[in-house]
């Protein structure tokens, strides 16, 4: 076997090992080389670095272009890598081809292993011997099959981001926008309301684990934006995450399993999520509740009846908090995500308040 034989094999089983494992193999893949982290590792810096000039809603915008624009640059990046190895296989065959005048060179090679991988069937340059015959045979149902994953990927993937943003959109009239623990506790008060929060906990640890399993198999779906700029999939896991650790210091009683197993769930979903994306360990770690938030938390809960023994939960909870901000503060570095704050600092009204033009009645209160 020639070079251009072997370099051609090798970039066939390299681009169809990474499909399988990206699309098709719905577990996590630890390589030292994959093409696809390869990709994302090097042209989400450069985006992000890019995008991190602009200011304001122009640079949320130009993040979220990055998720369904990758997904298009990376399956075009193996139908190209396909196309340039099958185009080695005919060189390293000889350039067995017939066509009008001239003698075939790589650059023929390359036009006829194009027109064969996308079923273009011009006819101007056709393989002549046998050898030639079977790699554009096997080139032209190798494309077939390209187009078919392509055809059932995209909407697996848009699927699986619907069903994330479902549950975020909910999570706006319940915990504010952008979303707190706090909000979301306060909101809860007043009768019946301790059943609704059990149910909503339990609701978020299901949402967690279609979260990391989703995000998982399709890491691309992380890179996917929402479409308010005050809300995102990190903050939303963020809150629960804040509010179930809240329930388990605070409210003996109270949810207090139903709190454990979100509280589980949500962490295990950002341990595993920041490993995948090899998000690296945040040095000079921000703290998200200081002395002065931690009072004015106490305070916003108690004003809402929520009392808690203050000698034991400051210390508790930081001790829940250390089990995973620094996974979250460290996912929020990786992919520019906002973390949401403990207690809201400013008073504005959530998304579903908001209006193109002014209504005639006043806004009602939050339910």
């Amino acid at each position: 076997m020639n070079p251009a034989t072997i370099a051609g094999l090798a970039l066939i089983a390299l681009v169809l090992r990474d499909a399988f494992e990206t699309i098709i193999l719905p577990r996590r893949v630890r390589r030292i080389f994959q093409l696809t982290s390869v990709f994302y590792r090097t042209s989400w810096k450069i985006w992000r670095a890019a995008a991190n000039r602009f200011k304001g809603k122009y640079r949320e915008n130009s993040l979220s272009w990055y998720g369904p624009f990758s997904l298009l640059m990376l399956l075009t990046l193996w139908a190209i890598t396909i196309v340039f190895a099958f185009g080695l296989l005919h060189y390293g065959a000889g350039s067995a081809l017939k066509m009008d005048g001239g003698n075939p060179d790589f650059l023929d090679d390359l036009y006829l292993s194009g027109s064969t991988f996308f079923t273009l069937g011009m006819g101007d340059v056709v393989p002549r011997v046998a050898t030639a015959k079977v790699i554009a045979i096997f080139e032209a149902g190798l494309g077939f099959a390209f187009l078919a994953i392509i055809i059932g990927y995209l909407p697996v993937i848009y699927q699986a981001f619907s069903r994330r943003e479902i549950a975020i959109s909910m999570l706006d009239a319940r915990a504010g926008s952008p979303p707190s623990a706090s909000e979301l506790l306060v909101r809860q008060q007043g009768e019946g309301n301790r059943e609704d929060l059990v149910r909503l906990l339990a609701d978020w640890e299901r949402w967690s684990a279609e979260v990391l399993e989703s995000h998982l198999s399709y890491p691309v779906l992380a890179y996917f934006r929402s479409q308010h700029g005050n809300q995102s999939w990190l903050a939303a896991l963020t809150t629960i995450l804040d509010t179930s650790a809240l329930v388990m210091v605070g409210f003996d009683g109270w949810c207090m399993r139903q709190a454990h197993l979100t509280f589980a769930m949500s962490r295990h979903a950002v341990v595993d999520l920041a490993q995948v994306f090899s998000a690296p360990q945040p040095e000079g770690l921000v703290n998200r509740l200081n002395d002065e938030q931690f009072d004015q938390l106490m305070a916003r809960l108690q004003g809402a009846g929520l009392v808690f023994e203050e000698d034991k939960v400051s210390e508790r909870l930081a001790e829940l908090r250390g089990m995973y901000e620094p996974y979250v503060t460290a996912l929020s570095r990786h992919l520019a995500l906002n973390l949401p704050e403990w207690v809201r600092t400013e008073t504005h009204p959530d998304n579903w308040e908001g209006a193109p033009w002014k209504t005639l009645r006043n806004t009602p209160e939050h339910f």
